[in-house]
């Protein structure tokens, strides 16, 4: 028989139950009980009304003075005839302190001092362990015991007060000692054949919340995004639009003072478009400027002394850096009457013929900030660098010098990074050059200080991955995508 039914063909012959004495009677566990309970509830059958009783237990400490004894009449019985010094008996004996001063408050042993040493010897011959008794008929269920006592043996934690909750069952308005399933559904061949009138249904709940939607989970690298986004703007700077991803080869590499024969230009390198596949939009003014610092040189350059072809300008391409966007804003920058200083950023995709491994992906997102100011040198840089990764969590940085088309003097940074025990490359930085920026038209005391890093590598970092395809491509996990909390880098 089910256990909800032995607990109605008990009712059957009582008025009220408690469900601790059917548990009793049915050797169950009382949750068990009070689950099925629950079912049979629900149908009406049987009404429950929520009681608490409390009761005493033994502790595991009182479990072990029921077993063995209380710890003074344990000190008592290693007490040898001629007695034991102090501090011998105090070493040996476990739980010593508690056992020695309950003995001596029992009046079962003394100290002779006679001797010198202080000697711990027995005054009576035998005792009666009353705390062994007393625990020991808790344990059998029989409580006798003056609230004094009992008090005393909670303090020394020997006892427990448990409540425990129970429900007194009684008859339902739907009582009866078998149980009939209810219906959950009103088919038509119940309507069709009127069996409908004789079925019972099961209520519907219009209070029970129903199945949760399945919702979308932020990618880490959207996590990571929006925290770098929230620091460039904490700085006061202004997002740059990076929604070009197609580039001509004039704004991603000519106007950069990037060289038409420069290795990067080459198709091993970069991804160029085939339809279309040139552009001819450009200001024509600022591409005769930007071809003569080239070819010729000028403002105080000798240039790259070569034929500058128009043809390789017009190429289309997937663009390699969101320095195209930062070239395109500055350009528009110059092209005001009065000269304002100005903070960009950019956080978007770049696009580069790679080959794919561990660390490198044929498109990977670049992160880059840009100050364009009056008299800006290295030492602006450097400043800057250090309140922006600050804030991303690295306190200590290095710089080395390196070597850009388009920046002089450039370092590339690396930051201590605590949690790998290591220092790490995280990006690239400079000062833009004169060829690139006075073509443009900008003041000859305006300079330009920019940095860059990939998205990629520091939510790596961030979340403990080894391989750039689990965080990007087919193969990542969305287990680990909906898993991972929200992003905060350490501040």
């Amino acid at each position: 028989m089910e256990l909800n039914e032995r607990i109605l063909h008990y009712l059957n012959n009582v008025d009220t139950v408690d469900t601790l004495k059917l548990a009793s009677e049915f050797n169950e566990d009382h949750q068990k009980i009070v689950g099925a309970v629950k079912s049979i509830e629900a149908l009406d059958m049987v009404k429950s009304d929520a009681v608490k009783s409390t009761k005493w237990e033994l502790t595991e400490e009182g479990q072990l003075v029921a077993e063995k004894g209380s710890h003074e009449a344990i000190l008592f019985r290693c007490i040898p005839e001629n007695g034991i010094a102090q501090a011998d008996l105090m070493k040996t004996v476990p739980n010593a302190k508690v056992g020695f001063s309950k003995a001596m408050s029992s009046g079962w042993i003394c100290i002779d001092k006679s001797g010198g040493a202080p000697l711990v010897k027995r005054k009576v011959d035998n005792i009666q362990d009353t705390v062994q008794d007393h625990l020991n008929e808790i344990k059998k269920g029989i409580d006798n015991l003056q609230d004094n006592i009992r008090n005393d043996y909670k303090k020394r934690k020997l006892l427990q007060e448990i409540t425990v909750k129970s429900f007194i069952l009684s008859k339902g308005p739907q009582f009866a000692t078998t149980i009939k399933k209810l219906e959950t559904d009103l088919t038509s061949e119940m309507l069709q054949t009127g069996s409908w009138k004789q079925l019972q249904f099961k209520p519907y709940n219009f209070d029970a919340l129903g199945q949760p939607p399945e919702c979308g989970h932020l990618h880490p690298l959207l996590k990571v995004r929006s925290e770098f986004r929230e620091i460039f703007l904490e700085m006061g700077f202004s997002e740059m639009p990076t929604n070009m991803y197609v580039e001509s080869s004039f704004w991603n590499f000519d106007a950069l003072f990037q060289p038409q024969q420069h290795p990067a230009r080459d198709a091993h390198d970069t991804f160029f478009v085939s339809s279309p596949a040139t552009t001819t939009d450009f200001p024509m003014d600022y591409l005769e400027r930007v071809k003569k610092v080239h070819s010729e040189g000028g403002y105080g350059s000798q240039g790259y002394r070569y034929d500058w072809k128009i043809e390789e300008a017009q190429k289309n391409l997937l663009r390699t850096h969101t320095t195209a966007v930062s070239a395109r804003m500055l350009y528009k920058l110059a092209q005001q009457t009065e000269f304002t200083p100005q903070k960009y950023f950019s956080i978007d995709k770049v696009f580069r013929n790679e080959t794919l491994d561990a660390t490198h992906l044929a498109e990977f997102h670049q992160v880059e900030g840009v100050v364009a100011g009056r008299g800006l040198g290295l030492a602006d840089l450097i400043s800057v660098l250090d309140a922006f990764f600050k804030r991303l969590g690295f306190d200590k940085l290095q710089f080395k010098p390196a070597y850009n088309p388009y920046t002089e003097p450039s370092m590339e940074i690396f930051a201590y990074h605590t949690g790998l025990g290591k220092w790490i490359e995280i990006g690239n930085s400079g000062v833009f050059r004169p060829e690139m920026l006075l073509p443009m038209g900008l003041p000859e005391d305006v300079n330009v200080i920019a940095w860059g890093l990939s998205l990629e590598r520091p939510t790596m970092i961030k979340y403990g991955l080894n391989n750039i395809r689990d965080l990007v491509g087919p193969k990542v996990d969305l287990q680990m995508v909906q898993a991972n909390p929200i992003c905060r880098l350490d501040k």
